[in-house]
């Protein structure tokens, strides 16, 4: 419905950026690396936006960059996470740093983020893991792929989705280790 906004900055505060668009003030809820990023008071500003409209209330929620707009919808499909918790997690780290975190299922680094604790931060990368796009400058990326790969097999012998990926996590990982051998593993988890 609205893609983006470009206009005026009238304030930035934590979490939300006031835009001014010709007489038209619209409050953006952002992460804090967005208001970092974007310019200062009185400076233009445009801003890829997520309108979500509820019953009871209408928020639209803009960032600076693309990459970080489709984190956030995606953060969204995890059971638990709203978008405050989202919002929480983009002003952790860049995209990539997050995308990281759930490549290498860093439970520890995700549940430092206020109102994550430890069993959210293992939802999230066991809903996420294979689904985000590959960081740059890790060696993890590669493995996420394989297990996207290892999701997809799972599911073509009849498994769901939930059973395929509760397996998965279940299997131990190792550096070197073919898409073969994981599905072979995963499906000796899922006959135990």
């Amino acid at each position: 419905m609205i893609s983006g906004v470009r206009g005026r900055i009238v304030a930035k505060l934590p979490g939300i950026v006031l835009v001014d668009l010709h007489g038209l003030t619209l409050r953006v809820l952002t992460s804090q690396t967005t208001v970092s990023d974007i310019g200062d008071v009185g400076q233009q500003v445009e801003l890829v936006t997520h309108l979500r409209v509820r019953e009871d209330d209408i928020s639209l929620f803009g960032f600076a960059v693309p990459e970080e707009l489709q984190l956030f919808e995606v953060l969204l499909t995890v059971s638990g996470v709203g978008p405050r918790v989202a919002l929480n997690i983009l002003s952790s780290g860049r995209p990539d740093d997050v995308h990281r975190a759930i490549a290498s299922e860093d439970v520890a680094a995700l549940s430092r983020v206020p109102g994550i604790g430890k069993k959210t931060a293992s939802r999230i990368i066991l809903e996420l893991r294979g689904k985000l796009p590959e960081a740059t400058g890790g060696g993890m990326p590669a493995l996420a792929s394989i297990d996207a790969e290892v999701l997809e097999a799972l599911q073509a012998l009849g498994y769901s989705g939930a059973e395929a990926r509760d397996a998965l996590a279940h299997v131990e990982r190792r550096e070197g280790q073919s898409a073969e051998e994981r599905i072979y593993a995963t499906l000796q988890a899922l006959s135990r």
